[in-house]
């Protein structure tokens, strides 16, 4: 699996008609709030053209990509936090996931319903980070009045957890996500494990007009500005166009795409910023007849990243024999037994960092 992200935002902002077309699932849409109420699942192959040039090269049985799970979640309404609308039901998916794609609306029609009666992407953003600021503020003081009991007692070993708990309080009261903390990482290591909604990275995308993904319009700076300020990224992505897209055959794409003058796909789009966000990368094997991308995170170490394919490979790790992909292409023959007698395997041990793009066999003990 790739990584798992869940698209959130006010009911009626285009959540499940990007979804629909992102992972052609075929969840339903309708101009009410709670259409989606169960959060529907999409498994999604991941496009990538370093596969499809190491594929045209040694001609593999098998072809397998990677993969990206999107997770539809109920729209959410102002008092999720108190139980309105699905309430905790709703937090609760968004617990589940790696990171948030916040889906908001960015295109008038008169006929699509807007909960507040008109469309303003900046209160839309402000509504929804409010309830997660809010939720994520009542499960922090619970956890400090016990913590600080707990210290009471004599429990020093919670000493830094409580100072940390503290911090994102006061985070949160001044009504901040998490994730804008100064040395989160460190904190949320502190805590071991943290299942706070404000401390997932965020994926913020306009959902626009074909007209206004062409020429841009005056909703989108100012998010662009808004959204920078809390050290997230903005997209723009126009659900119906994407929609369209997707009855196409695969081979009629890229046509669509340049005559609108594009250069990718909404898809596309999502899964470059969802790598950057989440810190992805991919490596490639080629086993028998089977040529496959696997996703890690950035610094796995080689065992880690063979424990990525099987278990037993971790346990059992010998070396990596690691061939980047800018070197295998630019041989003549491209040809992957040609690497070895070329001298270009790269023999490394239980402390390389597998890199973006490297080609790698495991060595291991059964």
């Amino acid at each position: 699996m790739g990584f798992r992200c869940g698209i959130i935002g006010l009911p009626n902002v285009g959540k499940s008609t990007i979804f629909n077309a992102l992972t052609m699932a075929g969840a339903e849409v309708a101009n009410y709030p709670f259409c989606t109420i169960e959060p529907n699942v999409g498994i999604v192959p991941v496009p990538d053209k370093r596969l499809d040039a190491i594929a045209e090269r040694i001609k593999p049985g098998r072809v397998v990509q990677t993969t990206m799970e999107f997770v539809d979640i109920a729209g959410l309404v102002k008092g999720a936090s108190k139980g309105e609308g699905l309430g905790n039901k709703f937090l609760g998916h968004i617990r589940d996931v790696d990171a948030i794609i916040h889906i908001v609306r960015c295109f008038d029609n008169p006929d699509v319903v807007h909960l507040s009666g008109m469309v303003n992407p900046r209160e839309d953003i402000e509504i929804v980070n409010m309830e997660l600021i809010l939720a994520d503020l009542e499960a922090v003081e619970r956890r400090l009045a016990k913590m600080e009991k707990q210290v009471r007692t004599g429990e020093k070993a919670l000493v830094r957890q409580l100072e940390d708990y503290q911090r994102i309080k006061v985070c949160l009261s001044a009504g901040n996500p998490v994730r804008t903390l100064p040395l989160l990482g460190e904190i949320l290591t502190s805590l071991k494990e943290s299942p706070l909604l404000t401390a997932k990275k965020v994926l913020y995308v306009a959902n626009v007009s074909e007209a206004v993904l062409k020429r841009g319009n005056g909703y989108l700076q100012p998010l662009f500005d808004m959204v920078a300020r809390e050290g997230s990224a903005l997209i723009a992505i126009c659900g119906d166009m994407e929609a369209e897209m997707a009855e196409l055959p695969q081979e009629d794409r890229q046509a669509f795409l340049e005559d609108l003058g594009l250069k990718e796909s909404g898809l596309e789009k999502l899964i470059h910023h969802g790598y950057d966000l989440l810190g992805l990368i991919t490596f490639y094997t080629a086993v028998g007849p089977e040529l496959r991308a696997w996703t890690i995170p950035r610094g796995t170490k080689a065992p880690a990243a063979a424990g990525k394919i099987h278990s037993d490979m971790e346990r059992g790790f010998i070396r990596a024999e690691t061939i980047h992909f800018d070197d295998f292409m630019n041989l003549a023959d491209g040809n992957l037994h040609s690497v070895r007698e070329k001298g270009l395997i790269h023999a490394e041990g239980k402390e390389y960092s597998i890199q973006d793009g490297d080609i790698v066999h495991f060595r291991f003990n059964v």
